[in-house]
């Protein structure tokens, strides 16, 4: 089945807030059970999967500003937050019957292993799916820009970026009726009208490395395998 896939590798790019389920806080595992099965059935059809995850459902900078911590602390708490939402998911994973591993950028090498890029393409290699905890390991980086880095160092296909939304807008559609949606675009686009799908970092290191996104509706169930098989959904950003 392998052969009708449209991405045989691919960077899923996921928020933290997705396993926190309706308040996007903590995990909730109904959720990330469902996630892991969806996730699960990719490695089945023969794609092969990398998951950048954040962690905004524990900790993010820009959430807690008011309490100006140092920017480096507030961004390491960000990035253990991910290693914690990496392990619960390497977890679900392996309770249905998945083939995964993961590994951070931030070391915390009592729960995970540490990130390479070498062991990275290994992994991916023999069908393993590989879990990006860490963000990029460095403060001030955002988990999109960490997505990024690691679709390119991993040599993925795409680079699929889960949203609650169907498309990119050129403002927010939840707000504004009059809002325009994209099926296509360019990142040139992205950067210029300074839409807030992903962080200029990671738009520009996207561009410099030929690399598309597509930005998609996580909530409608069955949409990540849509999206590798070359379905019609969403934004395509190339």
């Amino acid at each position: 089945m392998a052969q009708k896939l449209k991405y045989k590798r691919i960077l899923l790019k996921l928020s933290g807030e997705v396993f926190g389920g309706e308040d996007g806080e903590g995990i909730d595992g109904k959720v990330i059970m469902e996630l892991a099965k969806e996730v699960a059935g990719l490695q089945k059809i023969g794609c092969e999967v990398g998951v950048v995850i954040g962690g905004g459902n524990f900790w993010r900078y820009r959430d807690f500003q008011h309490l100006k911590f140092d920017r480096t602390i507030s961004d390491s708490m960000g990035m253990l937050a991910t290693v914690m939402n990496a392990l619960a998911f390497e977890e679900a994973l392996k309770a249905v019957g998945a083939q995964v591993r993961a590994m951070s950028s931030f070391p915390a090498e009592k729960a995970l292993e540490t990130y390479t890029i070498k062991s990275a393409r290994h992994d991916l290699d023999k069908g393993r799916i590989v879990i990006f905890a860490g963000g990029t390991g460095s403060p001030f980086f955002t988990t999109d820009s960490a997505a990024a880095l690691r679709a390119l160092e991993t040599k993925c296909d795409v680079l699929l970026k889960a949203t609650k939304v169907d498309y990119v807008y050129d403002k927010d559609p939840m707000k504004f009726k009059d809002a325009k949606k994209y099926t296509e675009m360019k990142y040139q686009e992205v950067i210029e009208k300074g839409l807030g799908v992903m962080d200029l970092t990671c738009a520009s290191m996207c561009k410099e490395g030929n690399i598309p996104m597509l930005v998609f509706n996580l909530n409608k169930k069955g949409s990540i395998e849509k999206a590798v098989k070359g379905d019609k959904i969403g934004t395509l950003i190339n």
